[in-house]
């Protein structure tokens, strides 16, 4: 028999699991004990930035990360970036520190009252194991839990005293995805398809994640019709500069409604097409049939009315390719790009950053976008064509991407990373530039700086109320990264812009940009 930490250790090297985020307290000291020399421990200098962390690096590496929290506080400190990766389905495993079980009676300090409860809604499972021998077990069942189907992050509370405790060893289940979707209900939509005039379809993250990109775009290109990337997306849902590619949907019932109504049949993969930011009613429901496919059961409860397919995306996506009548050859011309600025002494403008960016970035280069005034310039301008190769959280909560971009970068360095912030945006999580420059990561960072959280204006100009607390001015973005270790720059005109973006993406490892724009 061994101990409790010996038998996680094993389990965690078999799965592959040897990648841990976090940041250390007291009540995490003995799980330490003994560290084994292959394992790798990721420090980040905040709890947020380490779970966001975690959340790229499992994302790009397709596999759950561990990510190891202090109690109560530090579990505390991490709220906001576990909502956004339970938004973006992101398997991760963490685990927070507890006091010691006999003194749990007392309230003591440090100690986590009702954990479990501290995590709910926003973990598929979240178990204290009543007993130090089954620390194992809940490891097992944690990883289980979190690549099933829809997948997302759990969390596991374990006692300080737990680890030097006596445990049996524990193996993991093999897992291999999400069923694949029932043949007679995609012949069912393919029937409905049939008989349809003006199909459209609209593409969610999902397609992207359960690597689909392409079987859509087969499909889309059989049936000869429009796509539409569904409302904040997270991911990739179409290669941009496809002839087919609609646009992207606005979170908002009456402009979705507006953009699909002249559709009789709106064909819907693995998208939360039905879910608004806002409370804009259509005056009249979408007509037309309706059939979502998606492989979670939440998703396709959100749909008004037609048919929900639950499986696999990518499985529906080919088996229904297989069923699906062929249609005449898709007329719409080419999307035109927007005109790339050229570099002069110009002021920066938010398009003409984006057009440089875009015109200079490394073709391969993965996005982590979270600049969320700049969203509708980017996805006018900036197009991402290849699979995982674009990133935002699908929560709306801030501080996700520039420590997401790091630990997309511990994944896989063979591609460019970059994060692409507001300066609003990353200030959530700035403390990850400390964990870039340690690691030597090749992760170009830009801050999109306009002195304030101008989203916020945005809304309330809408709302026709006072932008209270949104301005940012005085922060030195370039000094504030030179502390952390990483080279910085500041551009305020085209050219300058120019000089150091084709700097950054020409040479490895971390660097920022501050892009001023007017």
């Amino acid at each position: 028999m061994m101990t409790v930490r010996e038998s996680v250790y094993a389990f965690m090297r078999e799965t592959g699991l040897t990648t841990v985020f976090g940041n250390p307290g007291s009540t995490e000291l003995p799980y330490f004990k003994n560290w084994p020399a292959d394992f790798d421990y990721v420090l980040g200098l905040q709890e947020s930035a380490a779970l966001s962390m975690a959340d790229g690096y499992a994302q790009v590496a397709d596999k759950p990360a561990i990510v190891n929290l202090h109690s109560a506080a530090g579990l505390g400190h991490a709220m906001g970036s576990l909502v956004t990766a339970y938004k973006n389905n992101t398997p991760l495993i963490v685990v927070a520190g507890q006091q010691a079980r006999s003194i749990l009676p007392y309230e003591p300090f440090l100690g986590a009252t009702d954990p479990t409860a501290h995590v709910k809604p926003y973990v598929k499972w979240a178990c204290e194991p009543a007993r130090a021998q089954d620390v194992p077990r809940a490891f097992a069942r944690a990883y289980s839990i979190a690549m099933s189907a829809p997948r997302g992050p759990v969390f596991i509370s374990v006692p300080v005293d737990d680890w030097d405790q006596r445990a049996e060893p524990v193996q993991p289940v093999s897992l291999f995805g999400a069923p694949a979707p029932e043949k007679g209900a995609v012949a069912h939509a393919a029937d409905l398809l049939s008989k349809a005039r003006s199909p459209v379809i609209v593409s969610g993250p999902e397609v992207d994640r359960a690597g689909g990109l392409e079987a859509l775009v087969a499909l889309a290109e059989k049936l000869a019709c429009p796509v539409w990337a569904s409302p904040m997306a997270s991911r990739i849902c179409f290669p941009e500069s496809h002839n087919q590619f609609a646009g992207f949907l606005p979170a908002r019932e009456d402009e979705i409604v507006a953009r699909l109504s002249k559709h009789d049949l709106v064909l819907v993969f693995g998208a939360p097409a039905f879910q608004y930011h806002f409370h804009a009613p259509a005056a009249s429901p979408l007509g037309g049939t309706i059939i979502q496919f998606s492989e979670d059961q939440n998703t396709t409860s959100y749909t008004p009315r037609g048919v929900a397919i639950v499986g696999n995306v990518r499985d529906a996506l080919l088996t229904f390719d297989s069923m699906a009548p062929a249609r005449p050859i898709f007329k719409r011309a080419l999307r035109e790009a927007p005109a790339l600025r050229r570099g002069d002494e110009q002021a920066l403008t938010l398009p003409a950053s984006i057009d440089l960016i875009e015109e200079l970035r490394p073709e391969c280069a993965r996005i982590f976008e979270e600049a969320p005034s700049a969203r509708s310039v980017i996805q006018a301008r900036l197009r991402m064509n290849h699979a995982a190769s674009f990133f935002a959280t699908a929560s709306g909560g801030l501080g996700f991407a520039l420590s997401a971009a790091v630990g997309a970068a511990l994944a896989d360095s063979s591609r460019k990373t970059i994060a692409l912030v507001g300066d609003g945006s990353s200030l959530y999580t700035v403390q990850a530039l400390w964990t870039a420059a340690q690691r030597n990561l090749d992760v170009g960072f830009i801050i999109l700086n306009n002195q304030s959280y101008e989203a916020l204006k945005h809304i309330s100009a809408m709302m026709q109320t006072p932008a209270v607390g949104a301005d940012l001015p005085g922060v030195n973005f370039t000094a504030l990264a030179q502390g952390f270790g990483v080279a910085a720059s500041s551009a305020e005109t085209e050219a300058g812009a120019r000089v150091e973006l084709e700097k950054m993406f020409s040479l490895k490892g971390p660097a920022l940009l501050e892009m001023r724009v007017s």
